[in-house]
């Protein structure tokens, strides 16, 4: 019924007000029937059978179709050849013609089979593949034309004739051609003359540096290629030493060691422990090339190599932190057996520490021992220790005494095991005759300088995110240097702020090197006269 009313509707109405050049979507919605039946009373006027009958005949004879290509001009031709059911000059501006919102086009692009008619729809090419430059190599990147050209040209002025090379002439190749520190020249050579020919020519280097690529690597890629053994993909101990031995020999900071080469051995080993105290940060004695990007001594290297004074290279190679670290154990060691054991370390800093942290140490908790002999402790195990206890506010030295702290092994320090290594330190300063802080006020105290995720215990998180964790430590069991921490003396404090640059470490060893050294010029004053001088008493030093 509703059907038949609309077409009834529909009749009653004039042709041409049937020509609307728009419809509103919202009447559509509304009743669509009426658009049905709009649509149909359209299809029989005169002038639309015509057009189709046309449009039919034109494309049976293959001539072109006398439509426009878009729908705006076909509705502009339609609307050029049909009656309008305004009057002439009374109608309205059109509304902007939107194709997408358009019920006629959506009408005319829902039917089956291909149209004639322009489409709003374009091709689509197909996407030109683009080509990915290589990016990995397992061998490393090759060298651009112009520096290896560059290279060459080099390798021209310090290779006369084709002749190759002897070590002691081969430090200007390593240094500007390389660009690395010339100590490193002698380990360069052996690589390169694996024939052990005593001469690198140079087709030899070139087919080392250049044609496998180590000459496109970062300056940590090319030391760590240079000093790993092959087939290994880490750094040890031993590949060091070659270093060392190289640096003792030529360098001008070192040459009043030329004569001792005992304490030359002891300086490459101190030097050997304090890099990898510092950036093996796993401990098991393999250095990879991830901890030695991410640590300073490249740098150090480098520094090192254009500094004629070896105490002003701070980082692993001063003389005189290796002077501080080898008499600290050599004071300790009574029977100089070069092993030393709990009741040795007891006396260390003037008895500081408290048992129950030896107890600890020599647990091997923090650390196993590298000395073959039960209970005693060797020289890379005091190095570790002694740079952990004077320099805690570094992540080695927070890892190594929270290991110790922790007694569960859980990774929390709790309320329960602080207060069992701070009960030693109570008892200590009642013996002393000082005014003893209660372990729950040192304990508000602590959670205010940490500000821990939960007050209810600290982990190793909280602690490497202050400043001031290694007071902690401290309190729980170095007596001397948590009263000076409560005294917080003002000289120590503006030394502090003169020189932030220098780590605590830096500091304890520079007090305690003019300490050794005025106590040994003190000796010598008193066993000599001043007519006589007695070789004899002249520290190795």
């Amino acid at each position: 019924m509703e059907v038949e009313a609309a077409r009834r509707d529909a009749s009653a109405l004039d042709p041409e007000l049937l020509q609307l050049p728009e419809l509103a979507p919202g009447a559509l919605r509304e009743n669509s029937t009426i658009a049905d039946a709009l649509y149909t009373q359209w299809l029989v006027l005169p002038e639309t059978t015509k057009l189709v009958k046309s449009l039919i005949e034109d494309a049976k004879g293959g001539g072109a179709l006398n439509v426009a290509g878009s729908s705006a001009s076909t509705n502009a031709a339609s609307s050029s050849s049909l009656p309008s059911m305004f009057p002439a000059g009374s109608a309205p501006p059109l509304s902007p013609r939107s194709t997408a919102g358009s019920p006629r086009v959506m009408r005319r692009g829902s039917g089956a089979g291909p149209s004639t008619l322009g489409s709003p729809l374009k091709l689509v090419s197909e996407p030109v593949r683009e080509v990915i430059p290589q990016f990995y190599f397992k061998n490393g990147r090759p060298p651009p034309k112009d520096l290896k050209e560059q290279c060459l040209s080099r390798l021209d002025h310090l290779f006369f004739a084709g002749e190759g090379l002897q070590i002691q002439e081969f430090r200007p190749v390593i240094k500007d051609i390389c660009k690395l520190p010339s100590f490193l020249s002698g380990v360069l050579f052996k690589k390169i003359d694996a024939a052990c020919s005593g001469t690198v020519t140079r087709d030899a280097f070139i087919a080392y540096w250049i044609n496998e690529n180590k000459i496109t690597l970062d300056t940590p890629s090319q030391i760590f290629e240079i000093l790993r053994k092959p087939g290994c993909s880490y750094l040890t101990q031993e590949d060091f030493k070659p270093v060392l031995k190289e640096l003792l020999a030529t360098h001008p900071g070192l040459e009043f060691l030329q004569g001792t080469p005992e304490f030359q051995e002891r300086y490459a080993e101190t030097v050997i422990y304090r890099i990898f105290y510092s950036i093996n940060r796993c401990g098991n004695g393999h250095l990879t090339l991830r901890e030695l990007k991410r640590g300073n001594l490249v740098a150090a290297m480098q520094q090192l190599d254009e500094e004629e004074d070896i105490n002003k290279v701070l980082r692993y190679f001063s003389y005189e932190h290796f002077y501080v670290i080898y008499c600290k154990f050599w004071e300790l060691d009574t029977d100089h057996d070069f092993l030393i054991d709990k009741e040795n370390l007891i006396r260390y800093g003037n008895h500081s520490l408290t048992y129950r942290i030896v107890d600890r140490v020599f647990a091997q908790v923090p650390r196993k021992f590298t000395s073959m002999t039960e209970g005693k402790m060797g020289y890379e195990d005091f190095v570790y220790f002694i740079l952990s206890e004077e320099d805690k506010s570094s992540e080695p030295s927070l890892e190594y005494w929270f290991k110790c702290i922790d007694l569960d092994g859980n990774g929390i320090l709790s309320t329960n095991e602080m207060q069992f290594f701070y009960e030693e330190q109570l008892h200590r300063m009642e013996c002393m005759a000082q005014e003893p802080v209660l372990f729950e006020d040192i304990l508000c105290q602590m959670i205010d300088m940490i500000g821990p995720e939960n007050e209810t215990y600290f982990t190793l998180r909280d602690l490497k995110k202050c400043k001031l964790s290694g007071n902690i430590f401290n309190i729980l069991f170095n007596l001397n240097k948590f009263m000076a921490f409560e005294t917080r003396d003002p000289f120590l404090i503006r030394q502090e702020r003169e020189n932030p640059t220098l780590t605590e470490w830096d500091r304890f060893a520079h007090r305690e090197y003019i300490r050794l050294s005025m106590e040994e010029d003190g000796e010598d004053a008193s066993n000599g006269s001043g007519d006589v001088w007695d070789e004899s008493l002249e520290a190795p030093f």
